[in-house]
């Protein structure tokens, strides 16, 4: 079986290959978001010609993003489901030349290469593969690709989610982030806030008479700089790769400023936190902890300050153990010729909206962390491949 999907792929390198390089040519930056319902009717395009059933969902406006939307398409009519889930978006560009892919000794260079419109066709391929080899028995593929998975993809999955459109009785979920080869089966959940300080500007000949904001800034940021601290000494049990830290991780004060002028005693000023939160760790107490530091601090020296969270998403972890991460072991081993790695990501990753209804979920791919985001991105054209193949074959797995 395995040599069969491989040689159906094997007749369609070329193919692949083209329709990455017109997706990397969409400049589909997020933020802001731009191009993204460009992006998708090529992604409908080609999905019509492998005979994925493709549609176009229109979903409300947010933020800048410009014609924001789903992809929705699927292969198969059994009961039996598998969700291929994945995002057209893509982190802005350090040159604008990194639009303009270029193919080159096994690899395709360009802005979202690896993350992940590289894992993007290879989903689609896989998918098309096991229909076209009569994989599926007596299940269904439904693939989703949302537009805004870089900036929090409360838009695209979120509306998957709130429209019903993620059936808890699904066998799993992959997605096609760059897990450079390993398993991604957990990720950290994250926490963000915005502390807004209040003073009261004046003068600097009548300082006197104003109340320093950045002061009081000072005296609240000092605790949560330890709370980051106590944090990243909290280890997870879960496996990652050797460079990564194991503890939860926070960046304080990543955006701050205030101000009006240097003569003038400062009348407001912000500070931002960042979290990335181990799955062990309680979210919710955390935030609750967190906002405790802040609101103590203040109360201290009498400050004003108000705190915003701008994000709150929960982690995600199906155990390396649990029968659909077993059956993926399986196939990756077979295609790959070695074991499969199981491996926590550091960062968040789309697989919580599928894991909060019960669905094991993981991060798969061909790209690569390393190179993602950065001014030399690429994705190896073998990898996309294998990575097809494993999907078409997990397939077969899990719906036979």
């Amino acid at each position: 079986m395995r040599n069969q999907v491989n040689a159906w792929l094997d007749e369609r390198v070329d193919e692949m290959a083209a329709l990455l390089v017109r997706l990397i040519a969409v400049d589909s930056e997020n933020p802001p978001g731009r191009a993204l319902g460009q992006c998708a009717r090529i992604l409908r395009d080609a999905m019509e010609n492998l005979g994925l059933g493709p549609e176009i969902i229109d979903i409300a406006a947010h933020q800048e993003l410009e014609e924001p939307s789903i992809v929705r398409g699927g292969v198969g009519s059994g009961d039996r489901l598998l969700y291929f889930h994945g995002h057209f978006d893509v982190v802005p560009a350090q040159d604008r030349r990194q639009f303009t892919a270029v193919r080159r000794d096994g690899r395709i260079v360009g802005r979202g290469s690896a993350d992940m419109k590289g894992g993007v066709v290879s989903m689609l391929y896989g998918a098309a593969a096991a229909d076209a080899l009569g994989l599926l028995g007596d299940g269904r593929i439904v693939l989703q690709l949302v537009c805004d998975e870089e900036t929090g993809s409360v838009a695209g999955a979120g509306h998957l989610r709130a429209a019903g459109m993620i059936d808890p009785r699904a066998v799993a979920m992959l997605t096609a982030e760059p897990s450079g080869g390993s398993v991604w089966n957990a990720a950290r959940g994250a926490l963000s806030l915005h502390v807004n300080v209040r003073g009261r500007e004046a003068h600097v000949g009548q300082a006197d008479r104003g109340v320093n904001a950045f002061r009081h800034l000072v005296h609240i940021a000092r605790p949560v700089f330890d709370y980051a601290e106590e944090m990243a000494g909290r280890h997870t049990d879960f496996p990652m790769d050797p460079d990564d830290a194991t503890g939860s991780m926070l960046v304080v004060g990543g955006r701050s400023g205030g101000g009006s002028n240097f003569n003038v005693v400062p009348g407001s000023a912000f500070f931002t936190v960042d979290g990335r939160y181990n799955p062990e760790e309680d979210l919710d107490g955390e935030l609750k902890r967190l906002t405790g530091i802040i609101e103590q601090a203040a109360a201290e020296v009498g400050a004003d300050a108000a705190i915003e969270v701008t994000q709150r998403q929960p982690a995600a972890g199906t155990a390396a153990t649990h029968p659909a991460a077993s059956a993926l072991g399986r196939v990756i081993a077979e295609v790959e010729g070695r074991p499969a790695r199981f491996e926590m990501c550091a960062g968040i990753l789309e697989t919580r909206w599928y894991d909060q209804l019960g669905i094991p979920a993981f991060g798969y791919g061909p790209g690569r962390l390393d190179v993602s985001h950065g001014p030399s991105e690429y994705v190896d054209e073998a990898a996309m491949r294998r990575c097809a193949a494993v999907y078409a074959l997990y397939a077969n797995e899990m719906l036979s």
